[in-house]
């Protein structure tokens, strides 16, 4: 591996590290030319689909996307950015074990909703309102209603 300090082509392994959570190896290496040490991470490349998007267009999946999305829902809720991550966590795990090359946008946003649905009520809503793009406060008063029906707390502040 090429010396990030002084481009030496030549590097050594001196220790390799299972990582914290068991996926990837954290290897110390060190230049043979400069003596220089630095620290890489191998990890097996994610073999997630393209996602078709509702016009069509097939981009490749975006974890930072789908966090963002979440954490955007979850605002001022008690939602830890560790439970946000264990939600993209699984939904990448069951992208990957579906084996599809390609899958539509729908199928994530639906896996979202679901979980955000068990996590938190409020963020399940506000997500639901930008990902199925309620048309009018009735089809919004709807969802809400689902959801006292299944015993959800909605307070009133």
């Amino acid at each position: 591996m090429k010396c990030p300090f002084c481009g030496f082509a030549d590097t050594r392994v001196i220790d390799s590290r299972l990582g914290k959570e068991g996926n990837n190896i954290r290897r110390r290496r060190e230049c043979s030319q400069c003596e220089r040490r630095f620290t890489t991470f191998e990890r097996v490349e994610d073999m997630l689909p393209l996602i078709i998007k509702k016009d069509a267009r097939r981009q490749p999946f975006d974890r930072k996307k789908v966090i963002g999305g979440i954490q955007r829902a979850c605002e001022k809720r008690p939602v830890s950015i560790a439970t946000i991550e264990k939600i993209v966590d699984t939904l990448e795990r069951q992208l990957q074990e579906s084996g599809e090359r390609e899958i539509e946008s729908k199928i994530i946003g639906q896996a979202v909703m679901d979980a955000l649905h068990d996590l938190d009520q409020v963020a399940y809503v506000r997500f639901a309102s930008v990902y199925r793009q309620f048309k009018d406060i009735n089809e919004f008063m709807a969802e809400l209603k689902d959801i006292l029906a299944e015993g959800g707390n909605v307070r009133d502040n």
